[in-house]
């Protein structure tokens, strides 16, 4: 079986390797939470892009159910195609679009399945996949056709912790927290990303970007994302070494509401 050590460009901790490939070997789902920003969903891209399967994301929103990553039954084109006579009405399979959930299991070849923020759902939600998670089949009422995984797809569930998540579905998972990078690990992750960045802008920037993190009240605190955009904008604008902390340009690619902008804009920075 491969094993998932990152990729060129995904820094994970050894940690979180580690919980990936047990999770594979386990053939459970791995529930990985953390704050927004530290690359939860980039890992599914990344754990695809390493073992060379095919990544299906099923992006959960506030009004998703159960039933919409398994399959979709069309009786609106259906009751079109009947009254203007289109052929194989009668053929209800015709009709039958199967959810991400659904084609993760009807893949020939194992995927990598993403279901992206679960907690954006209802409480129920993780509850009404149980069965399908433990049994990797479901039934389909109107064909009365089983669709069983033909490969155990590998399945990652990320969770920005917005909501706490049924016990019965915790027992099922192997659970990970990525916790935000420290300034050794952030300068790794940098350099992925600007393998020639400045060495005296990215510690200056860097120490700028933590304290602004650290500042009490903060109320969104900038991501992972946010620093690799704002060291962009400083090397495009050719800041030079020493104005970062005086000066803070460009400040609003890291700092996103008024509140914090004011609080950062009257602290000191040494």
């Amino acid at each position: 079986m491969s094993k998932f050590e990152g990729t060129k460009g995904y820094v994970a901790s050894p940690e979180l390797m580690d919980s990936v490939n047990i999770a594979i070997a386990l053939k459970k789902p791995l529930l990985i939470k953390g704050e927004p920003g530290t690359g939860k969903t980039m890992l599914a891209e990344s754990v695809a892009e390493a073992l060379g399967k095919k990544l299906i994301i099923w992006n959960i929103k506030s009004t998703t159910k159960a039933q919409d990553g398994l399959y979709m039954y069309d009786t609106i084109q259906r009751l079109y195609d009947g009254q203007f006579g289109e052929g194989g009405v009668d053929d209800i399979a015709h009709y039958i679009k199967l959810g991400k959930l659904g084609e993760a299991f009807d893949s020939d070849e194992q995927v990598v399945l993403l279901i992206d923020e679960i907690d954006k759902a209802d409480l129920e939600f993780p509850n009404d996949l149980l069965w399908e998670l433990d049994q990797m089949e479901f039934y389909i009422h109107e064909t009365k056709r089983t669709v069983k995984a033909k490969q155990r797809p590998i399945v990652i569930i990320t969770s920005n912790a917005e909501k706490e998540l049924p016990d019965a579905f915790l027992r099922r998972c192997i659970f990970h927290y990525i916790e935000f990078p420290g300034k050794e690990l952030m300068e790794e992750i940098i350099k992925v990303h600007f393998p020639d960045v400045e060495e005296h802008l990215l510690n200056e920037a860097m120490d700028v970007f933590y304290q602004i993190r650290d500042i009490r009240d903060i109320r969104k605190k900038p991501s992972t994302s946010e620093l690799i955009d704002w060291i962009n904008a400083l090397q495009i604008g050719g800041i030079p070494y020493g104005q970062i902390k005086a000066k803070l340009p460009y400040v609003g690619v890291v700092v996103k509401k008024d509140e914090d902008l004011e609080q950062t804009l009257h602290h000191n920075f040494e």
